[in-house]
């Protein structure tokens, strides 16, 4: 089975761009150490500083659903849930077909 690339974006209240940066940048550590994890990286859009965008690569779909679960995961939704202007959308993604 070929590896899963996942996009998800998660977007501050205004005036909140720090805590979440900051919540989201705990993650990347632990996120890497899952055995699942092929790939995790944070970005901030240069757009809106407000947008952050994590562009990832899991082994399976279970992969990322035990990820999603996981105590840093939970951790970190809940430090910065309330300062989230929505939900994050997580994006996983296949390849599209032109024809």
């Amino acid at each position: 089975m070929a590896d899963m690339p996942v996009v998800a974006v998660i977007t501050a209240k205004p005036g909140s761009e720090k805590l979440v940066g900051e919540a989201l940048s705990a993650l990347i550590e632990p996120t890497r150490a899952e055995a699942g994890c092929v790939s995790y990286d944070l970005f901030v859009s240069a757009a809106d500083p407000a947008t952050f965008i994590t562009m990832e690569t899991w082994r399976s779909q279970a992969d990322l659903d035990a990820h999603l679960q996981t105590p840093h995961v939970q951790g970190a939704l809940g430090a910065a849930g309330e300062h989230l202007a929505q939900a994050p959308a997580i994006h996983p993604l296949s390849p599209h077909s032109a024809s």
